[in-house]
């Protein structure tokens, strides 16, 4: 089983999750973890001012394809003739297998390496058989640094509470020393200081703060004489950037006894601090050695996409579903990713809203704070007019627009005075993306989807800070991870891959809806045809009161006649095959539009119960009421009519059951069939009984109706007349009004499925363009290239 509901303790359900699993209109994806699969590789680094690695991304494969490159099967090539190792895929002569002593900046790539080696919170394990050295990480990308570390000559094989123990390349011997450090703090990585440290001291009595983090808090700590490779830095992980890797920038700095000294009291004393906010008081003392730091590089991995990502997407797109992106990622790495996985397309307009422009970071240096911060968001305000104009002047020839913003940005955008236009344009563009976004961002920007739109929402991400937008979602599916199990246990489902969300709702989503519609339609219409019978005789006799039914025939009708056929449907029943309900994803969008469980559908199966209970009554009054009966001549008693019309009742909405079910399983026939019969054995047992407990159905069958050829051919004429509308019903609109499943089933019987013309047509149908996919790209691609032939003529 692919995927497993959770328990939500967190949120109580108040709606059925079945049936919002056909109906999700808008998802909304984590990044990391989610589209990707948590498979970090140690690919590029920066070192010194200078860039090493020559591995070929996914994402720079996709930016090939897109750009035509004739670079992208050699690239493919190389790549296959590479090592596998898990978490590296480094390849450059300059500083693999030793060489790195000869390079101009040896002594900063020992430091960079050391670093890679100490700055971390993994476990090694030793493999007893073959000696082999494994580590265990808190997260993927730092076992990938540790990794790549060992393959670069400094290998990290044991650690304890206060220590730690590498295998390092000695640059003047060139061989293996070992050599330990003192672990003497751990300043750890928390969501709002991006960054994490070690104090530690060497062999020699030093004492260094060893310091990795995002680009975005690391540059401001640098000292001055820390600079030096600073610009080189910026433009590699930029780079790095547009190529779809994950950057951290490493740097370090030297402490005198004393500043360390002041430093370990007063963390120590917060650490120790009962108080609430002692987590608070710590990152505020760390704050204060974690400056004045000298950069030694960068790294760069690779979170690859997951198997199948960019074929769900365009499945997914081509059901009508919109998918928002929401990722803590930069804007360019998010972007790439996005193209990687065909979010993005080229010729798609991108509005890009960004608090990263000259204005903004000049803004950002001024002392009056609240004015600079008035001043961004007015800028925030601007880009949203700018970008609602572009998408009211826009038509099908320009392109549909992308959104992405990014965090700051987004922090005004979700302000109550500019969040209404924000979601306008958000809804308008086909594809959105937002950058450096917090737990508290996605947990807002579902919060203001699900509020402001009738959309049903679907959040899906991997972590712990996706549990806020879990929660905040119509449906949470988590998927669980090496990221932990935190957003597993916050969802609605549980699912491993990001895959899975297409037969999830592609073909259970479908089904479920299906399902439940029908069944609560059938449930409305076999209980207004069985009491508006009951009424219909009452007025016949003036609403004296007596019922024309046995009391146990009313109390069993839900119990026994009726109910197991209809939960058989609810359970087992399908329209179409798997197989067709991912070959046409337009099928979805029945319950999108709520086609089959609208308002006029309720109405018709109520009309339809009207219409039946009409038939019956009717058809037995008048059939029977005149006519002799017995062979005596008596005429017909109560208890007889009253058997005589329940039978039509449980002959009448049995078989609309077997009108309307689509997929026979010997279990449906057993229940549809096995009511009626049952309805025959029930009426001798409890006939048979003493009158006192029988009272009007005593002998009433074996030996009224039974032996009475009209009470037959009644039952046979009433169930003909009664089912009669609905065939004529279903066949004119299967013939002239079809819907998406009943084309669907139509053509398939005439075995038309794998016809270009015919998928064509039915995605025509669609509720809205598909503007992002694969498809999409290829189709604009081929409109592109139609135009340039027509343009060449």
């Amino acid at each position: 089983m692919y995927y497993e509901e959770t328990d939500k303790p967190a949120r109580a359900r108040t709606s059925n999750l079945n049936e919002e699993l056909g109906q999700v209109d808008t998802i909304l994806s984590d990044k990391t973890g989610t589209l990707t699969c948590n498979s970090m590789e140690f690919i590029k680094c920066s070192i010194a001012g200078t860039s090493y690695g020559r591995g070929v991304t996914e994402v720079e494969r996709a930016m090939a394809r897109r750009k035509g490159s004739p670079l992208e099967e050699e690239v493919t090539e190389e790549q296959e003739d590479k090592a596998s190792i898990k978490g590296f895929n480094f390849e450059d002569e300059r500083i693999m297998n030793g060489s790195w002593v000869n390079e101009p900046h040896a002594d900063v790539i020992q430091k960079f390496l050391r670093l890679l080696a100490i700055c971390h919170t993994a476990l090694p394990e030793v493999d007893e058989e073959n000696g082999k050295i494994s580590y265990e990480a808190e997260s993927p990308d730092e076992a990938a640094f540790v990794i790549a570390a060992r393959e670069l000559g400094f290998e990290f094989y044991e650690r304890t509470q206060t220590s730690i123990s590498v295998h390092e390349l000695d640059p003047v011997t060139g061989t293996k020393v070992e050599r330990s450090y003192s672990l003497l703090n751990v300043l750890e990585f928390s969501s709002s200081r991006k960054r994490m440290s070690v104090i530690v001291r060497s062999e020699e009595g030093t004492l260094l703060l060893l310091s990795k983090g995002a680009d975005s808090v690391m540059f401001e700590r640098l000292a001055e004489n820390g600079r030096e490779f600073e610009e080189q830095t910026k433009e590699h992980i930029n780079e790095y950037a547009d190529a779809g890797l994950r950057t951290l920038i490493l740097a370090y700095r030297e402490l005198d006894e004393k500043e360390y000294k002041q430093f370990n009291e007063e963390f120590t004393e917060a650490k120790n601090s009962v108080s609430a906010d002692r987590e608070e008081l710590a990152e505020e003392i760390a704050e204060k050695i974690e400056k004045n730091l000298i950069l030694l590089g960068a790294t760069a991995v690779e979170d690859k996409l997951q198997n199948g990502v960019p074929e769900c997407i365009d499945k997914l797109a081509q059901a009508g579903i919109k998918l928002w992106v929401l990722t803590g990622d930069k804007m360019e790495t998010a972007i790439n990713i996005g193209f990687a996985c065909s979010l993005l397309r080229q010729g798609m307009r991108q509005v890009i809203i960004s608090s990263e422009t000259p204005e903004s970071k000049t803004l950002e240096k001024s002392e009056d704070k609240s004015a600079a911060a008035a001043a961004l968001k007015a800028s925030v305000l601007h880009q949203l007019i700018r970008g609602k104009e572009l998408l009211d002047s826009s038509n099908e020839s320009l392109g549909p627009l992308a959104l992405i913003i990014d965090g700051k940005s987004l922090t005004y955008a979700l302000e109550d005075d500019v969040k209404d236009l924000f979601l306008e344009l958000a809804i308008g563009c086909a594809s959105v993306i937002c950058c450096r976004s917090s737990p508290k961002q996605k947990a807002l920007v579902t919060r203001l989807v699900k509020t402001k739109t009738s959309s049903t929402t679907l959040a899906i991400g991997d972590g712990a800070n996706d549990v806020g937008m879990l929660q905040e979602a119509d449906i949470g599916v988590g998927i669980s991870g090496v990221e932990g199990m935190q957003a597993v246990m916050s969802s609605d489902i549980a699912i491993a891959q990001f895959r899975f969300l297409e037969r999830l709702l592609l073909v259970h989503g479908h089904w479920c809806y299906r399902r439940i519609s029908s069944m609560i339609c059938y449930f409305f219409y076999k209980n207004i045809a069985f009491g508006f019978t009951l009424f219909f005789f009452e007025a016949y006799a003036s609403f004296s009161g007596q019922p024309v039914y046995n009391d146990w025939f009313l109390s069993l009708y839900n119990v026994f006649f009726t109910s197991l056929p209809v939960i058989a449907l609810g359970v087992f029943d399908q329209d179409v095959s798997a197989r067709f309900c991912l070959k046409f994803p337009l099928l979805y969008q029945e319950g999108v539009q709520n086609i089959l469980f609208s308002w006029t559908r309720i109405l018709g199966w109520a009309l339809n119960g009207v219409a039946n209970a009409a038939i019956i009554f009717f058809f037995c009054i008048h059939a029977m009421k005149q006519q002799a009966f017995r062979k005596g001549g008596e005429v017909i008693g109560l208890e007889i009519l009253g058997t005589t019309m329940y039978t039509c009742v449980v002959w009448v909405v049995n078989c609309q059951m077997a009108l309307s079910v689509t997929y026979f399983t010997y279990i449906q026939h057993l229940f549809i069939w096995g009511g009626i019969t049952f309805w025959y054995i029930f009426l001798l047992a409890y006939g048979a009984m003493d009158p006192y407990i029988s009272t009007t159905a005593y002998k009433v069958f074996i030996e009224a109706c039974a032996p009475a050829p009209s009470f037959w051919l009644i039952t046979l004429l009433v169930l003909m007349s009664s089912l009669l509308p609905y065939f004529t019903y279903s066949a004119i609109q299967m013939r002239f009004f079809p819907l998406h499943h009943q084309m669907i089933q139509w053509f398939r019987s005439d075995g038309q499925t794998d016809d270009p013309e015919f998928c064509q047509m039915v995605r025509q149908r669609s509720l809205r363009p598909t503007t992002v996919g694969y498809t999409a790209r290829f189709e604009a691609s081929s409109r592109d290239l139609k135009a340039k032939l027509e343009d060449s003529l």
